[in-house]
């Protein structure tokens, strides 16, 4: 979504228990899904535990549905989810996409513009889990640095990019919100 600049800070979140969850699990949880990293080019460098998705096809008449990472993830992430929905959104809409997201160390998502229109009335939202000072994310053709136990609203509209030169992986949990107002959710 414009959010009218590239990035907003939501504040601190409490991640403790979503962050001890996911730096615990087994290796095989990353590798269980790979529709984002075979469907996008620019995904090849990262591994995901998809909790909820949708390929937006239809839209706004769109299917979500719960994938393999939501038994894994959802207990802990989702009062996560919750709270930062009612702290800085219109409650009562949908999250139409979540997944605990690593970008492999060495490892680039190139420069692009979430195009898809489902991606023009989401907020997209990032907390990361782990990360570190080799991290870049570029918004607008300016770096950001995410930390730990914060979450932003980036405006995914504007080309963005990551690059994780560090020797450790970067994971963030990122969702995509679509507010009551912005699509029907009463046929299903």
């Amino acid at each position: 979504m414009d959010i009218g600049e590239p990035l907003k800070n939501l504040g601190s979140v409490e991640i403790d228990a979503l962050q001890e969850l996911i730096l615990n699990l087994e290796a095989e949880a990353w590798l269980e899904q790979d529709y984002r990293q075979k469907e996008y080019d620019v995904h090849r460098y990262t591994k995901s535990i998809v909790m909820v998705f949708t390929d937006g096809s239809g839209w706004p008449n769109i299917e979500v549905s719960k994938q393999p990472g939501w038994d894994r993830l959802a207990e802990a992430a989702v009062p996560v989810m919750h709270g930062l929905i009612e702290e800085h959104y219109p409650t009562g809409g949908t999250i139409i996409r979540a997944m605990a997201a690593k970008l492999l160390a060495g490892g680039k998502i190139k420069p692009h513009r979430d195009s898809h229109p489902s991606f023009h009335h989401g907020h997209r939202i990032h907390v990361p889990i782990s990360t570190n000072d080799r991290v870049r994310f570029m918004i607008d053709g300016r770096p950001y640095k995410f930390q730990v136990g914060q979450a932003y609203e980036i405006n995914n509209q504007l080309q963005h990019s990551v690059m994780n030169k560090g020797e450790e992986d970067r994971i963030t949990l990122i969702f995509d919100y679509v507010p009551p107002n912005l699509i029907d959710r009463s046929q299903h």
